[in-house]
């Protein structure tokens, strides 16, 4: 089975049609040469059977059987006929006087048609190799007309029509060969084109989509590989942006906690640092130390850009967005909550759901004055969230949700400019939309939509318990 296996992985797809088209076509005419000549050998047979009862019976009535009567009729009336002719009686065989030894073509049927056993006989009989077909009547009591005709006319018939069979079969295998081929390399010529594009691909790395000409299945494959190569190209693009954006944000906090190292390292030979710029030195360094684990771990959570793995679970929004305000509020000392929220069940991950609303709170805090207010209000599935701070300009507006992108105020602020964009990964996962917009105080506003259903229970009131996240930020 194996070497089957590989002699049919080394032969090509073209070969293979043409050897499957030509086989096909030589079995069909096999199957109906073989036919058509048993059909006409039968044909042949009971043609020359009925001849030879019809004539058996006219010489019968016309008297060739009565005594004495078969040896006065020329020897060359029965070569003209090529026929031989013998009258069976009980005791004895009356054949033609040109001494054709009748009595080879005599058996047992034809001496049972005599008897009156059967009333004709017919059988074919070979004598010195040649076929003879026999035909025994009964020509009056006690007596029978054996007429016998050689087959070898049929047969030579029969000959000729098996070598046109072959021609013909032979003809036709070469012939179905040749348009098998001919089919075959046209027909894959589309798949020769698209396996050229994908070698091509995989020797370049040149994602350039493949001309689609019809509408077959080719075609359909054609354009099913050319969306691979699209989305395959805006992957390849969105991982090259997220690792040049990545290396550019990571290089500033690097670069500064490995000044700061070695400055603490020098202070440790006696270089004279004071304790409190040591301080300070120090808690520069854990604040990059803060910046950097921010960093990455969103820049772990933008690279799934796989849907759900894990089993999502009926959530309410309203306690999420609850236990986010109470942190928030904590890191951002004197911002004022205005909290109104209404419960509402979403089905999703509370993790993701969690970071995103955590992450506008941050944004808006963020963004506000000191003293400043914001506002947040759930209703009917719409997570309102807005600052007092300067608000969004019309240039920054199309940009907010990109990934690493800042405006030019927010690059005097702590931050990668990756919150907003898990925002928006967050709601998209969970069938959700999000939007910026302007608050009607002038400030920034952002409105979360989720799916979901409405909860029967009381305003949920804020949870002082709830664990502390990273602050992700925006624009």
């Amino acid at each position: 089975m194996r070497w089957r296996e590989q002699v049919s992985a080394r032969i090509s797809l073209a070969s293979r049609v043409t050897v499957l088209a030509t086989l096909a076509v030589g079995l069909t005419l096999a199957v109906v040469s073989g036919a058509v000549y048993f059909m006409v050998r039968m044909q042949l047979v009971d043609s020359l059977d009925e001849s030879l009862l019809r004539r058996a019976y006219a010489a019968a009535d016309a008297g060739f059987a009565d005594s004495g009567v078969v040896g006065t009729i020329p020897p060359a009336t029965f070569a003209a006929a090529d026929i031989k002719l013998a009258v069976v009686r009980a005791d004895m065989v009356e054949s033609t006087p040109d001494g054709n030894a009748a009595r080879p073509y005599v058996g047992a049927r034809e001496m049972g048609v005599a008897g009156g056993d059967l009333g004709h006989s017919i059988r074919t009989v070979d004598i010195a190799g040649t076929d003879f077909r026999v035909v025994a009547v009964g020509a009056g009591p006690g007596t029978a007309l054996v007429v016998a005709q050689s087959l070898q006319p049929t047969h030579a018939v029969l000959d000729r029509l098996g070598v046109l069979f072959w021609v013909v079969g032979i003809g036709g295998m070469l012939v179905a060969g040749a348009a098998g081929w001919v089919v075959a390399t046209n027909s894959l010529r589309p798949i020769r084109k698209l396996t050229g594009a994908v070698e091509q691909v995989a020797r370049t790395q040149q994602l350039t989509p493949i001309e689609v000409t019809g509408d077959d299945e080719l075609a359909r494959l054609t354009v099913a590989f050319n969306s691979m190569l699209i989305a395959l190209d805006a992957s390849q693009n969105r991982q090259r942006q997220l690792v040049a954006d990545a290396g550019h944000e990571l290089r500033t906090p690097l670069t500064s906690l490995r000044t700061n190292i070695e400055l603490l390292t020098q202070s440790e030979g006696g270089s004279g640092l004071s304790p409190q710029a040591r301080g300070e030195l120090l808690a520069d360094a854990h604040a990059q130390v803060e910046e950097l684990s921010t960093l990455v771990g969103d820049l772990v959570e933008l690279a799934r850009d796989e849907p759900l793995t894990r089993t999502p679970e009926p959530t309410d929004l309203a306690q999420l967005v609850a236990g986010g305000v109470e942190r928030v509020r904590r890191r951002a000392a004197g911002i004022d909550f205005d909290v109104e929220v209404e419960p509402w069940l979403v089905v999703g991950e509370a993790q993701l759901l969690e970071r995103a609303v955590t992450n506008l709170l941050d944004n808006a805090a963020k963004w506000s004055p000191p003293l400043g207010t914001v506002s947040v209000r759930l209703r009917a599935g719409d997570l309102t969230v807005a600052d007092s701070g300067p608000g969004i300009s019309e240039q920054d507006l199309p940009h907010v949700f990109e990934r690493f992108y800042r405006s030019s105020e927010a690059r005097m602020l702590p931050g990668s400019g990756l919150g907003l964009a898990i925002v928006q990964q967050t709601a998209r996962r969970h069938g959700g939309t999000v939007t910026a917009g302007r608050a009607p105080n002038g400030g920034a506003m952002f409105t979360l939509r989720l799916p979901g259903e409405p909860l029967a229970a009381a305003p949920v009131a804020p949870s002082p318990e709830a664990p502390v996240a990273p602050s992700p930020e925006r624009v």
